[in-house]
């Protein structure tokens, strides 16, 4: 079993910056870097739509074309913990922010919430004009 924990977030003004942290946990992940770790977002009444994800044994990164250049992940291996960093945020960027974890496969499709097994709590981003 793999636990995920999030924290971050909150409010913040068109153009400022938060960062989001998930925390994985679980016996399954001790000494397994083979792993996939995602941020999707979802918005009130619509689908959860992928933000962006990193592979963990290598570092490699995808990234949703609306972030771009704004968002960013990077890792912290030790602790098994990734951070979203947010830049220029904007009002559409407003929504509830949940980390993702999936075991890694070679042909692994980083945009689909089904392939990911576990999931955060989810934290609310909200970016005011």
């Amino acid at each position: 079993q793999v636990q995920l924990v999030e924290s971050g977030g909150g409010l913040v003004q068109a153009g400022g910056s938060l960062r989001l942290s998930c925390a994985a946990s679980g016996r399954i992940l001790r000494g397994n870097s083979r792993f996939v770790m995602g941020w999707f977002r979802q918005a009130p009444g619509k689908e959860r739509d992928f933000v962006l994800a990193i592979r963990w044994s290598s570092g490699s990164t995808s990234y949703a074309d609306s972030v771009k250049g704004r968002f960013t992940i990077f890792r912290d291996g030790a602790k098994i913990t990734a951070y979203l960093q947010m830049n220029s945020l904007k009002p559409e960027d407003t929504a509830v922010y949940f980390c993702a974890l999936a075991d890694d496969r070679v042909d692994f499709d980083y945009d689909s919430p089904a392939n990911y097994a576990y999931w955060g709590q989810g934290a609310q981003v909200t970016v005011s004009s």
